[in-house]
């Protein structure tokens, strides 16, 4: 059975930094791109970055580019997302999510695993 799980959301002021983890189980990782989503209250879920199985491309959305970093580590069966220079329109919560190949779509329909969600809130 597939298990996703993110960790390390939180409150941060602004301009602050916060490192989000996820942690796959029941699958191999470097099989998949790894996408990270967030939706905010009253919002659509949006792409965030993906990285590729081998970690040798990634992708970001235009509102994180220069500021957060994507990462995995198929080893450890996990992938990161490292954000620094936090805003409070950053404040949502924050999905990892699992597509098998390399392929890279922005739409979360696209995607096969989805984790559970962990909230960011950046304050002013």
């Amino acid at each position: 059975q597939v298990k996703v799980v993110e960790s390390g959301g939180g409150l941060v002021q602004a301009g602050g930094s916060l490192k989000l983890t996820c942690a796959a189980s029941g699958l191999t990782l470097s099989s998949y791109l790894v996408g990270w989503f967030r939706q905010a209250p009253g919002k659509d879920r949006e792409f965030v970055a993906a990285i590729s199985g081998s970690g040798s491309s990634t992708r970001y959305a235009d509102s994180v580019k220069g500021r957060f970093t994507i990462s995995r580590d198929n080893a450890k069966s996990t992938a990161s997302l490292q954000m620094n220079s936090l805003k409070p329109e950053d404040t949502a919560v924050y999905y990892c999510a699992g597509r098998f190949g390399n392929v890279y779509y922005t739409d979360p329909a696209r995607y096969d695993y989805w984790g559970q969600g962990t909230q960011v809130t950046v304050s002013s």
